[in-house]
């Protein structure tokens, strides 16, 4: 099957392989070797030498620990909305008794430093600021992150960044950049089935944790237990050991590829895919100038029913596409292209695409 959504992605037959090791003590020096190795290899991927914690749980688990250990009941946020993902941050910070401020773009559109700005200036309370980088309800990249971070902390706010569908996959200069949070997930362009998530934290961010402690409840999701933990080659808590092994597998591979190679390669089939969905008469729903080059989302002409796309791609095919989220169901399509691709994989979609479209009646 060629799984062409936004994640959970292929996984290399090497990848996958290496899941299947026998099982180890997590509390062992087996463990403690793996998790020593694989954080450091997430850490050159992620282009920092801050403290970074892997945790069992999927993306949002890394969302929702942001949340919790950098701000407390009462605390004022800005969250940067761009899409489905950045509603979810809304959403963690209303239930943990932020004070919310949400700045929503129209759909296509990447957020605005002036925007941003002007949000900052007129809410001086604002202590955390909340954005994706990569929004894969949309397809669109964030182009303000490398400045965005000396606005923020020149409001004396910190900054927290969901960079789970781009880091990896697009570059994320998170020590050059003077990124607070940044925040990945092992089922996209890691390579690895989902089940991890990942979370840096700077000593910006370290104080905020200090701040907040006696405020905000936390346990599972607590980062400084797992900087603890980590210290002792451990985790707080019971790990996937078998999606380590997997980690370990994937960064070796990516390591291997280096990482201007793979922002190369994804720069590439991003492009190739959109030339090709234009050339299908078709339009994507992104800004020009911030198509994201791990997922392409396009609307669907009118009288084409998607799902009936979907489907014949899928059992016709063996192509797997994805469809809208949120008041963008039924209106668009998805097209993932990060991860373990090559451009064979992403023409073969591109033409289950375009035939599952001629079978559904559109006609160019």
């Amino acid at each position: 099957m060629n799984l062409r959504i936004p994640g959970p992605t292929t996984v290399p037959a090497e990848v996958a392989q290496a899941g299947a090791a026998e099982m180890i003590n997590h509390r062992g020096p087996e463990f403690a070797a793996l998790i020593a190795r694989t954080t450091e290899g997430v850490k050159k991927v992620y282009q920092t030498s801050n403290d970074v914690a892997t945790m069992t749980s999927s993306g949002s688990g890394a969302m929702e620990s942001a949340v919790v250990n950098f701000t407390a009941p009462g605390m004022h946020s800005l969250v940067v909305s761009i899409g489905n993902f950045g509603n979810r941050f809304a959403e963690l910070v209303n239930i943990y008794g932020g004070v919310l401020t949400k700045q929503e773009y129209e759909d296509g559109q990447a957020a605005n430093l002036d925007q941003i700005e002007a949000a900052l200036k007129a809410d001086p309370e604002i202590r955390t600021v909340f954005i994706t980088h990569n929004e894969t309800s949309t397809g669109v990249t964030n182009p303000v992150l490398p400045d965005l971070a000396a606005l923020v902390h020149a409001h004396d706010a910190l900054l927290v960044v969901d960079a789970i569908s781009s880091l990896s996959s697009i570059e994320v200069k998170t020590d050059e950049w003077d990124l607070d949070v940044v925040l990945s997930g092992s089922q996209k362009g890691w390579m690895v089935a989902p089940g991890l998530a990942f979370a840096s934290v700077n000593e910006r961010a370290w104080a905020r944790h200090a701040e907040t402690a006696d405020t905000q409840p936390r346990f599972y999701f607590d980062l400084k237990r797992h900087a603890d933990s980590l210290a002792s080659g451990q985790t707080p808590w019971t790990p996937a050991v078998s999606l380590f092994f997997q980690l370990d597998k994937a960064l070796e591979i990516m390591l291997a590829e280096g990482l201007e190679g793979i922002f190369a390669r994804h720069h590439k089939i991003g492009q190739m895919v959109r030339d090709g969905i234009r050339g299908m008469g078709l339009e994507l729903l992104a800004d020009e100038g911030v198509e994201s080059d791990t997922v392409t989302a396009f609307w669907l002409p009118e009288g084409v029913n998607g799902s009936e796309v979907t489907k014949i791609a899928r059992e016709k095919y063996q192509t797997v596409f994805a469809g809208g989220q949120g008041k963008l169901r039924g209106k668009i399509m998805r097209f993932g292209h990060l991860g373990a691709m090559s451009e064979a994989d992403i023409q073969a979609g591109l033409d289950a695409l375009q035939k599952a479209f001629a079978d559904a009646g559109y006609k160019p």
